[in-house]
């Protein structure tokens, strides 16, 4: 059987199947399952910015009220006192790093570089192997420029690196108006990964309610093409891991992505469609493609298929489009 360990963002995998942000890493009951299944790691369900916020207001605002003889005392509160979500989020943590043998990634999911930026400290003092900064910052403020737009994710990082020693991931989208330059000078901001791509809900009308809906939830195997196209350009050009993200579902995707040059990748939707189940079948497609192509180690094949390494660049580019229609 082959050797399907690998290095992603600093910490050594035993594969590199890991399990996104989702329903399936909200629970310790679920994360042993992944685990068993033979996952290389989890990326917990995400903290939403938002909810950060709000837990700290709710204290400081019970802290400065009546029943406080001293309520200055908020400057000096310690994270553990914030009720419900962050103390229930700690508390996975450091209940499955007692659990689980396999890396377990906490994640944020935010959209500024606020003070919930504070609250990374508590997420490694819980034992998180690394942190995962879900950003998506939609670029449809009519007052703010693209500049402003790209630079909010490097002030994001910048403001966690100050807090945080352990490795941190940034998933983010393609929305930017030059998307491999900025990638790059991210990756030199000394983060440990990029991840390609965060997924969003596109918003429908319902014609009968009058109603904005979200639609396609769930990834599709369509979905791949934008993340394998990314992670072929970028392999090779970049100062950290990547990993593969949406569209990823089955052995053959997860294939792909590995020869375009990730060093892991992430799946959700597919286990929601197909149960847990999909995970050693995934890694049993690649021993066996391993087998046949006679690879001993992921990094014999890592990549190989990437922009940097192919013989035609230029299929990732422009030419496919044009060759597409010649040919009708």
């Amino acid at each position: 059987m082959a050797d399907l360990t690998t290095n992603y963002m600093g910490l050594e995998l035993k594969n590199p199947l890991i399990a996104s942000s989702s329903g399936f890493t909200d629970s310790l009951e679920k994360l042993k399952t992944l685990e068993e299944k033979g996952i290389g790691a989890v990326v917990l369900k995400s903290l939403f910015e938002e909810e950060i916020m709000h837990e700290m207001e709710e204290t400081f605002t019970k802290m400065k009220s009546e029943n406080f003889l001293y309520p200055e005392t908020h400057n000096y509160f310690e994270y553990e006192d914030i009720e419900d979500t962050l103390s229930q989020y700690i508390k996975l943590i450091s209940d499955a790093k007692k659990e689980l043998s396999i890396p377990v990634i906490a994640s944020v999911n935010c959209i500024s570089n606020q003070k919930w930026t504070h609250f990374a400290k508590e997420l490694e003092d819980a034992g998180a192997d690394g942190i995962e900064l879900n950003a998506f910052i939609l670029p449809s403020d009519f007052t703010r420029t693209s500049e402003e737009n790209e630079k909010m994710y490097f002030d994001i990082v910048k403001e966690v690196q100050k807090h945080v020693s352990i490795p941190i991931a940034l998933k983010l989208s393609y929305y930017f108006s030059s998307l491999a330059p900025t990638l790059k000078e991210l990756s030199e901001t000394g983060i440990n990964a990029l991840v390609l791509f965060n997924r969003f809900y596109s918003p429908v009308f319902n014609l009968k309610t009058m109603k904005v809906t979200p639609s396609h939830v769930l990834s599709s195997p369509s979905d791949i093409a934008i993340s394998l196209r990314w992670i072929a350009i970028m392999s090779g050009r970049v100062n950290c891991s990547l990993a593969a993200s949406t569209g990823v579902h089955d052995g053959q995707g997860f294939i792909k992505q590995l020869v375009a040059g990730a060093d892991a990748v992430q799946i959700s939707s597919t286990i929601y469609k197909n149960g847990y189940d999909v995970i050693p079948g995934m890694l049993n497609v690649l021993n066996e493609w391993m087998d046949e192509q006679e690879y001993e180690t992921i990094n014999e094949f890592k990549g190989s298929m990437s922009q940097k390494e192919i013989k035609s660049p230029a299929a990732y580019e422009r030419v496919q489009f044009m060759k597409y229609f010649s040919e009708k």
